[in-house]
């Protein structure tokens, strides 16, 4: 059963839209084997940003851009910037987070909203004739959970707000031409819905083999010259190439210090991750896709979120001749995997067996969004199955920051901190309350209940709380673990109920 996919194609002529190849003649495709979809139309729909009430019937300007974009992938827009309305950067604005920190300006965003609507005019004035000029980003660092320091670009608010405005008009084309196993920061695509294809992908293909890869620096590497010729493979609209430019250029300040920026997108900009996937959908995507196409025999998969990508593959010897000529791939546009974090294990349903037959133990495993996959069998069935479990150090390091707070907290009045807790209790099972996952869970909520009872504690040396009393009065203030997600194949099969069934390996 093969694992290779078409793109999809179309074509339409569009007012203030440059056409630079006849149009395709099809705009259907086969689906894509792991996302499993039957027309881009079905990728995710941005709402509409442009239309007011009284034109309830008539499509938006950005819809008429997503119109065009659909209809024919070979397009190019000369005419956007108009779209970027002082409506969309009000709504822009109202879109950002209200507590993120501030840039090298110091506003806040509450400090802006104080006399919005002339700020936006300015703003949208300067944009339109030229005048709007980039600021450096602020760098801050942030520890990651191995110990080192992720280097993060804060952006001036009005850099965010015009830069959402952009990100929003650009995503109206790009949105049409990236693929389907593309997951990172796209619109209505969430990384249980990667987990979910990359389950459905390895439970129902022919997989034996899973490259799990790992760019290093790949927001530092970015190379400029590569991006803007990406960028114009589309875009003829010559403001919106210089405004990405600017970005690009601005620099940052660190401890009052401006570098200058001649490679890489700041972490942490607004535009970023819209540039990233671009970036990796030229240099990664289209190039696996061609060569799943025209050089794989047995079945290949891939699921990529961001830089973070896993691919499947039934063969050992295309895997490899995928990773070496994947380096190449790379090394072009200026990017290399890291050596340490890209593996090839063998992985899938006769792994087990193999492994045991050749005296080597159990299969290997490995980590994506958060999960250690584990190969698995189900309990009701027999057959195999991928389990998932929440990765190790990302829980313990997300309980000694738990118990940072609490000791921050000490003195705060208990009803606070318990509605913190539940806060953060809350969100975390909502992410890793999976099917197979309780045990983990379970883990965390009493780790967290003993951090708490410590602290309590810790406020009176005369009156310390038993344990008994705790657990009487406290413990069930705190969410419950029970699953929170449906099994992947039965929440992918309600997306995609087309390939339901299909593809499953007999």
């Amino acid at each position: 059963m093969s694992g290779k996919s078409l793109m999809n194609g179309g074509g339409e002529s569009y007012c203030g839209i440059l056409p630079t190849k006849q149009p395709n003649k099809s705009e259907r495709s086969p689906a894509e084997v792991v996302e499993g979809r039957p027309q881009t139309k079905e990728n995710t729909r941005q709402p509409n940003l442009g239309r007011t009430p009284s034109r309830e019937s008539r499509p938006s300007g950005l819809e008429r851009v997503r119109e065009a974009a659909r209809k024919n992938g070979k397009l190019k827009f000369t005419a956007l910037l108009h779209h970027v309305s002082i409506d969309l950067l009000r709504r822009s604005y109202y879109s950002l987070k209200k507590q993120a920190a501030p840039g090298v300006d110091g506003m806040t965003w509450e400090e802006y909203g104080q006399d919005l609507e002339a700020r936006l005019a300015d703003l949208h004035g300067r944009i339109h004739r030229g005048a709007y000029r980039a600021q450096p980003s602020r760098r801050v660092w942030i520890p990651k959970a191995d110990g080192r320091q992720r280097p993060l670009g804060v952006a001036a608010l009005e850099d965010k707000i015009v830069q959402y405005a952009v990100g929003t008009v650009l995503n109206q084309i790009w949105e049409e031409d990236f693929l389907g196993f593309s997951y990172g920061f796209r619109p209505r695509r969430s990384q249980h819905d990667a987990l979910d294809a990359l389950w459905v992908g390895v439970v129902r293909k022919r997989v034996n083999w899973i490259l799990d890869l790992d760019i290093r620096s790949f927001f530092d590497k970015l190379q400029h010259s590569w991006l803007v010729q990406f960028v114009e493979h589309r875009i003829g609209d010559r403001r919106l190439v210089r405004l990405i430019q600017k970005w690009l250029k601005a620099g940052v300040m660190e401890q009052g210090q401006w570098n200058e920026t001649t490679e890489g997108s700041p972490q942490g900009a607004v535009i970023s991750p819209v540039l990233a996937n671009l970036y990796l959908h030229h240099v990664l995507d289209l190039w696996v896709k061609a060569w799943r196409k025209k050089r794989a025999r047995g079945d290949v998969i891939i699921v990529r979120y961001a830089d973070d990508a896993v691919l499947g593959f039934e063969h050992r010897d295309e895997a490899e001749q995928f990773l070496e000529q994947l380096r190449e791939r790379l090394a072009k546009f200026g990017l290399e995997l890291h050596a340490q974090k890209t593996r090839l294990i063998e992985f899938g349903r006769y792994a087990a067996e193999r492994r045991m037959k050749r005296g080597e133990g159990k299969p290997e495993t490995f980590n994506f969004l958060g999960f250690t996959h584990i190969c698995g069998t189900n309990y009701q069935t027999g057959k195999f199955t991928v389990r998932r479990k929440t990765i190790g150090k990302r829980m313990t390091a997300k309980l000694k920051e738990i118990r940072v707070e609490l000791r921050k907290r000490l003195h705060a009045r208990v009803p606070g901190t318990m509605k913190w807790l539940q806060q953060v209790v809350r969100g975390y099972f909502q992410y890793h309350a999976t099917p197979g996952n309780l045990a983990r869970l379970r883990a965390f909520r009493n780790d967290v209940l003993w951090s708490w009872l410590q602290a309590l504690r810790r406020r009176s040396q005369r009156h310390r709380m038993s344990w008994k009393r705790f657990m009487a009065s406290l413990e069930p203030l705190l969410p419950p673990v029970q699953v929170l997600h449906p099994y992947p194949d039965a929440r992918f099969g309600a997306k995609h109920p087309h390939i339901r069934g299909k593809n499953r390996v007999r």
